[in-house]
């Protein structure tokens, strides 16, 4: 536990770091408007997310020169840190000139190829499956978790309860649970690096918050966030992978599919994601970001239970835990409770 703490502790100071040495440069060339998604009311400085990535990486290097990874999970981080930077860039260019949908999302699928090249053909999830046809679908969930990784990031301090309590757990459950199987210890690591990243920049983003992640930030987070839950759910703890994220999923795919019902063109900002609609009611953002983030423990807590317990009886009662917690979340953030 010892090395995590010190991963996890280097990657905050490094990001916190990084923060007040950008946000200068950030404030005169990356500011955000305000416009029909947004819920603040003044230009801010966007591209935090480049400390966040700065911190975690910072923390895998150490990670690797004090040999806390073996070496084939070292050239596997390295990779991820590779493929978590492109789709960053990829987030930076869109945040200053707005990218076309089709090369945007062209350039996110390579990146998603790359970080699944980096664990190698032995990480599956279906082996009866044509190993082609099973990474066209994880491609495919790549790309729909990074994008609303991307719609979540809404609201100051939404993104840090939506994702560290998340990678809190996994680090936990790599370290102690020896989930992720062969891959634990990478799991644990990377978790606890970006778990720091994201604990680095949070008070930058405390509502009202002075800095915003950006794409740049959001789509590498959750690049990094589906790949970890890859590993979890490879590993024979698929249950506890669906669980995690269950909130953030829930309501970027509700949202999308009542928008896609009422025929409104998805692609364009909007405010109707159940957080944004207690926003609207009034809610303040901290008490917004921190029902999410108890909610989110609940999900942890179900998930860890779901790494021992056995039978398929146990697993689907634990799923139906998972979605009643999140069913009540929603209910409650839309004004329905």
């Amino acid at each position: 536990m010892l090395p995590l703490l010190v991963v996890l502790f280097a990657a905050a100071i490094a990001a916190g770091v990084l923060v007040i040495a950008l946000r200068p440069l950030l404030q005169r060339y990356a500011l955000a408007r305000p416009n029909a998604r947004s819920s603040h009311r003044t230009p801010t400085p966007q591209g935090g997310g480049i400390a966040v990535l700065g911190g975690c990486f910072v923390a895998l290097g150490l990670a690797a020169v004090m040999a806390w990874l073996p070496p084939a999970s070292r050239d596997s981080a390295g990779w991820l840190a590779l493929a978590a930077a492109l789709i960053g860039v990829i987030g930076a260019i869109d945040d200053i000139r707005p990218l076309p949908v089709a090369p945007r999302l062209a350039g996110q699928a390579l990146t998603i190829l790359l970080a699944l090249w980096a664990v190698g053909d032995g990480a599956r999830l279906t082996p009866d499956l044509p190993l082609a046809l099973e990474r066209a679908f994880e491609v495919f969930a790549g790309l729909w978790f990074v994008n609303l990784t991307n719609f979540m990031d809404g609201l100051d301090w939404l993104t840090v309860a939506g994702v560290t309590p998340l990678l809190l757990a996994l680090a936990l459950f790599g370290a102690l649970a020896g989930a992720g199987g062969d891959h634990g210890t990478l799991l644990a690591v990377v978790a606890a690096a970006l778990a720091g990243g994201m604990l680095g920049f949070a008070p930058f983003n405390r509502p009202p918050a002075r800095l915003f992640l950006g794409d740049v930030g959001s789509l590498a987070i959750g690049l990094i966030v589906a790949w970890l839950l890859f590993l979890l759910a490879s590993g024979g703890a698929l249950v506890a992978a669906l669980l995690l994220p269950m909130y953030y999923c829930a309501d970027a795919t509700i949202t999308l599919c009542r928008r896609l019902a009422r025929g409104e063109r998805v692609w364009e900002a909007h405010r109707q994601h159940f957080y944004q609609q207690a926003a609207d009611r009034g809610w303040s953002a901290a008490r917004v970001a921190g029902t999410i983030a108890v909610a989110n423990v609940a999900l942890a807590g179900l998930a860890a239970l779901a790494l021992t317990a056995e039978g398929l009886a146990a697993q689907l009662g634990l799923l139906a835990c998972g979605a009643a917690v999140t069913g009540l979340l929603l209910a409650r953030l839309g004004g329905r409770l």
